[in-house]
C-alpha cells in the first residue's frame, strides 16, 4: 500500500457501510434505553399477581437502568478486547434469555435477575459498542450519525409502549415476556451489521497523546497502514499483542483518577448524580399514574408514545441550538437551564387532573427530556476534552449508576407512604431544579476561574523573558517572599545568590 502523505489523514469512511451501522446501532441504543422504559406498563399487574408495593416493582426497572449504566466500563473494555460486533451478539442473545427467563418467574426476587440483572447487562453490551463504533465509521458527519442512532430511543419507545399494552391484553404478562424476549434477538442482527473496521482511530489515539510526538507519529503512520491495508483486505484483525495492550491502557484510562482534580469535571459530576435521582422516576410511574386516576391502560401507555415523539422532535433541535455560535461556547448554562425546566415540569405535574393535563405535561416532560438526553456527552466532552472522555464517562456512569438505582424505588416508597403519586413527583421536580441551580451557579464560577486563568497563561506568554529587569525580578522575589511559606526557604537562597551574581556582574 502507498504511504503518500495524502494517505495520512484519511481516517474514517464518513458514510458506504457507516449508514449500515448507524442503522444497526439506531436498533440497539433503541433497546438499550426504551426497554426498561416500556417494561412500565406491565409493572401494575405484576403487582398485584405478585402482591408487592410500589417500591418493590420499582427496583425491577431500577435494577435495569443501573446495570445498563454501571457496566459501561466492562462493556468498553470487551469492545476493545473483542471488537464491537461479537459484544452486541452477546449483549443480544443475553437480553432473549434474561426476558424468555423472567416469563417463567415465581417470585419478585426472581424478575430482578432476570430481568435486572441478566437482560440489564446484555442491554449494557448494546449500548457502548454502538456508540463506539460509530465514532470510528464517522468523523465529519458524527453529529448527524449520532442523532440518527440516539433518535433509536425514542422511535423504540413510541412503539414498544402501545405494542407492550397490545401483547399483554392478548398474552398477559407471562407470554409478552416470552415474546418480548424474541424481539430483544433482533439485537443480534443488529450487531450483526458492525462490520469491523481496519484502523482503531477511536481508542488508538488518546494514550499517544500523552506519550508524546514521538509515539504520536509512529500511531499515525500504523494507523494509515492498518486503514490502507483495511481497504484492500476487509477482514484485517489485530493481533493478540495490541488486543491486549489495547486492553490494558482502555483500563488505565478508566483509572484514571485524575479526573477527580479536574473542575469542570467534578462540578459536572456532582450535578448529574443529584440529578439521576429524578431524571427516570416519572417516566417509569407516568403510565401507572394515568391508570391510577382511572384512564384506560390504551391511553395510559399512548402518554409513553407522546413523550417519545415530543422527545425524536427535541433531540435534534437541541443539538442544532446547542451547535450554534451563540449557545456553543456557553452550553453548560444551556445544560443547566435543561434540567432545571425538567423539574419544573414535574412540580407542575400534580395540577394535571385529568387526561388532558397528562397529555400537556407529557408534551413538556418530552421535550425537557431530549434537551437534556442530547446534551448529557456532549457537555461532559466540552468539560474535560476528547482525549479523557472515555475515561469521564467511565467515572460518571459508575457514580450515576447508584443514583439511578435508587431514584424509581425512593418514587416509590413515597408512593406507597402516602398512597398518593404527587410527592413522586414533587420529591422529583425538586431534585431537578436543585441539581440545574447547582450547575449554573458553578459553572458561572469554573467560566469566571477558566477566563482568569486564561488571562493571566496570556500576560505569562506575553511577558518577554529575556527583556525582564533586575527590578522585576526583585518585586517577584518581594512577593513570593511574602506569600510563600517555609518549604520554600531553599529556593530564595539561591535566588538571593543569583541576584548578588547579577549586581556583581
Amino acid at each position: 500500500p502507498s504511504h503518500s502523505p495524502a494517505m495520512l489523514p484519511s481516517g474514517p469512511p464518513d458514510g458506504g457501510w457507516g449508514w449500515v451501522v448507524v442503522f444497526g446501532a439506531f436498533i440497539s441504543i433503541g433497546f438499550a434505553y426504551a426497554f426498561p422504559k416500556g417494561l412500565a406498563i406491565f409493572f401494575k399487574e405484576i403487582q398485584d399477581f405478585f402482591g408487592t408495593s410500589y417500591s418493590e416493582i420499582a427496583w425491577v426497572s431500577s435494577i435495569m437502568l443501573a446495570t445498563t449504566y454501571g457496566a459501561g466500563p466492562i462493556s468498553s473494555i470487551l469492545v476493545n478486547r473483542y471488537g464491537s460486533r461479537p459484544v452486541v451478539m452477546f449483549g443480544g442473545l443475553l437480553c432473549g434469555i434474561g426476558m424468555v427467563s423472567a416469563a417463567f418467574c415465581t417470585s419478585i426476587l426472581q424478575l430482578y435477575i432476570c430481568v435486572g440483572f441478566i437482560t440489564g447487562f446484555g442491554l449494557a453490551l448494546n449500548l457502548q459498542p454502538s456508540v463506539i463504533i460509530i465514532g470510528k465509521y464517522f468523523l465529519k458527519r458524527r453529529p448527524i450519525a449520532n442523532g440518527l442512532a440516539m433518535a433509536g430511543s425514542p422511535v423504540m419507545l413510541c412503539t414498544l409502549a402501545p405494542l407492550n399494552q397490545f401483547l399483554f391484553d392478548n398474552f398477559g404478562w407471562r407470554g409478552s415476556f416470552l415474546i418480548l424476549g424474541a424481539i430483544l434477538l433482533n439485537c443480534c442482527v443488529a450487531g450483526a451489521l458492525f462490520r469491523p473496521i481496519g484502523a482503531a482511530t477511536a481508542s488508538g489515539k488518546t494514550p499517544a497523546i500523552e506519550e508524546g510526538k514521538a509515539a504520536l507519529k509512529e500511531e499515525v503512520t500504523k494507523d494509515a497502514m492498518e486503514m490502507s491495508s483495511a481497504m484492500n483486505v476487509p477482514t484485517e484483525t489485530k493481533t493478540e499483542e495490541e488486543e491486549g495492550r489495547d486492553c490494558c491502557e482502555k483500563i488505565n484510562q478508566y483509572l484514571d483518577f485524575s479526573l477527580f482534580k479536574h473542575r469542570g469535571f467534578l462540578i459536572y459530576l456532582i450535578g448529574n448524580v443529584l440529578m439521576f435521582l429524578g431524571f427516570f422516576a416519572p417516566i417509569v410511574f407516568l403510565a401507572p399514574y394515568a391508570k391510577h386516576i382511572g384512564i384506560d391502560e390504551y391511553s395510559a401507555a399512548f402518554l409513553l408514545s407522546i413523550l417519545a415523539i415530543v422527545d425524536m422532535i427535541a433531540r435534534p433541535t437541541t443539538g442544532i441550538i446547542a451547535n450554534s455560535k451563540w449557545v456553543r461556547p456557553r452550553i453548560q448554562y444551556f445544560f443547566s437551564f435543561s434540567i432545571a425546566f425538567n423539574g419544573t415540569c414535574h412540580l407542575l405535574c400534580p395540577l394535571a387532573s385529568g387526561y388532558t393535563g397528562l397529555v400537556v405535561y407529557s408534551i413538556f416532560f418530552g421535550l425537557a427530556f431530549g434537551m437534556v438526553c442530547a446534551m448529557l456527552f456532549e457537555t461532559l466532552m466540552d468539560l474535560v476534552g476528547a482525549a479523557r472522555f472515555t475515561s469521564a464517562v467511565g467515572l460518571v456512569t459508575i457514580a450515576e449508576c447508584c443514583t439511578i438505582l435508587l431514584g424509581p424505588p425512593i418514587g416509590g416508597t413515597l408512593i406507597d407512604t402516602f398512597g398518593d403519586y404527587k410527592y413522586m413527583f414533587i420529591k422529583c421536580g425538586a431534585v431537578m431544579v436543585l441539581a440545574g441551580t447547582f450547575l449554573f451557579i458553578m459553572n458561572y464560577y469554573n467560566y469566571r476561574m477558566l477566563d482568569k486563568e486564561e488571562k493571566e497563561r496570556k500576560a505569562k506568554e506575553e511577558d518577554p523573558k529575556s527583556v525582564r529587569t533586575e527590578n522585576e525580578v526583585r518585586n517577584n522575589w518581594n512577593k513570593e517572599t511574602t506569600q510563600d511559606g517555609p518549604e520554600l526557604e531553599p529556593l530564595r537562597e539561591e535566588q538571593e545568590g543569583l541576584k548578588k551574581e547579577a549586581n556583581g556582574t
